[in-house]
């Protein structure tokens, strides 16, 4: 089971990057899908989490009106759609998956990860 999260790169303060997560069709299937991001020195955080309809999703504060989660289960994708980025949104992102069609903000509530794709936004 592997999850590749791309989409990474480097952009100047207020540009915009589209993050891409795929897996198998079995992993994805019926599960919903997390956003998780790590800067350095700093813990892991919850950033956006979708469900597997995608009808419901959620945001940590932080990230709400700039950032948009979305799948396409025909694809077996989900993005991360960033916009308005800010120097404090560089970090090593993370697609994650979960075992019930919706996961929370709890990074333990996640069972599959992906490898990680590196944010660098410059001031």
């Amino acid at each position: 089971v592997q999850l590749q999260a791309s989409g990474g790169g480097l952009v100047q303060a207020g540009g915009s990057l589209r993050l891409s997560c795929t897996a198998s069709r079995r992993t994805f299937n019926n599960n919903g899908v997390g956003w998780f991001r790590q800067a350095p020195g700093k813990e892991r955080e919850f950033v956006a989490t979708i469900s597997w309809s995608g009808g419901s999703t959620y945001y940590r504060d932080s990230v709400k009106e700039r950032f948009t989660i979305s799948r396409d289960n025909i694809k077996n994708m989900v993005y991360l759609q960033m916009n308005s980025l800010r120097p404090e949104d560089t970090a090593v992102y993370y697609c994650a998956s979960g075992r019930r069609s919706f996961v929370g903000t709890v990074s333990s509530e996640y069972v599959y990860w992906g490898q990680g794709t590196q944010v660098t936004v410059s001031s």
